[in-house]
């Protein structure tokens, strides 16, 4: 059973950015009434900037705080007054996954270690390298957060392989997640992998989930209301008449036919 049973975005403004996004002009009464809702369009199209705006509504969590407490998110915080949310039922649980988000964290650990082992370079050859190692995993709070909250050291994954590891761990039994282009660091295997893990999580009927996508695995998710965008509108569509579907389709199928045309 799904928390939000519908949004819409009710303003007259059609400019400047962000109203003159297709996501933003044509939410009007989107039903949300799926575990699973999709959307799908080309880039540009405002599909992040939508989630964006859900979540700063819901102030969701996301990698490294809550939505509120973020620098960014200003066509959000543009948008967020404008923002109707019905719902059927509230959580406090669930989070907003983005793939910068991801980079930044993983960043942010590597600039802290780097840093750290220069400030702790002199002691090299003064005092042993144990209490070295244990000086740096003291200084790096970024470190020691992330050990917190995922029970590992990321650094010692491979990036999709961490990637799928934040998402297997923050995605729980109950609440609403948003997840922005979850695929961008998967492999196709692991994007199976994340839809396995969405269709075991949505047997408990507690929890829902909001995706923009440009993957066909994840539109595949069964049962899923898909939304696409495009510049006229944002109508509901069936899997296999996505854009996404039928263009990967027929490459797959005759790719010599579109590089020909390169």
């Amino acid at each position: 059973m799904p928390f939000l049973t519908s949004i819409s975005v009710n303003t007259s403004k059609t400019h400047p950015f962000p109203y003159n996004i297709s996501a933003v002009k044509f939410v009007k009464d989107i039903v949300l009434d799926k575990g699973v809702t999709i959307f799908i369009g080309d880039n540009g199209c405002g599909k992040s900037t939508l989630l964006e705006t859900i979540a700063l509504k819901l102030n969701l969590p996301l990698i490294g705080g809550f939505v509120t407490d973020h620098t960014g998110f200003e066509a959000a915080r543009i948008l967020q007054p404008f923002l109707q949310i019905e719902t059927k039922k509230q959580t406090a649980k669930g989070f907003f996954f983005r793939a910068e988000d991801f980079s930044d964290f993983i960043n942010s650990v590597d600039n802290d270690t780097r840093k750290i082992a220069d400030d702790l370079r002199d002691l090299k050859g003064v005092v042993g390298d144990s209490i070295i190692n244990q000086m740096s995993d003291n200084m790096n709070y970024s470190l020691r957060e992330m050990r917190k909250n995922y029970g590992d050291n990321m650094q010692a994954y491979s990036h999709g392989e961490a990637y799928l590891k934040i998402l297997q761990t923050r995605i729980g039994d109950k609440g609403i997640y948003l997840l922005d282009e979850p695929e961008a660091a998967l492999s196709p295997l692991k994007q199976i992998s994340l839809l396995f893990l969405i269709m075991e999580i949505l047997k408990n009927g507690n929890t829902q989930f909001i995706i923009s996508t440009h993957s066909p695995i994840l539109m595949g998710i069964p049962n899923a209301r898909i939304y696409q965008v495009t510049e006229d509108n944002m109508e509901q569509v069936e899997y296999k008449e996505t854009d996404h579907y039928r263009i990967t389709k027929t490459f797959l199928n005759n790719p010599d036919y579109y590089l020909k045309e390169l």
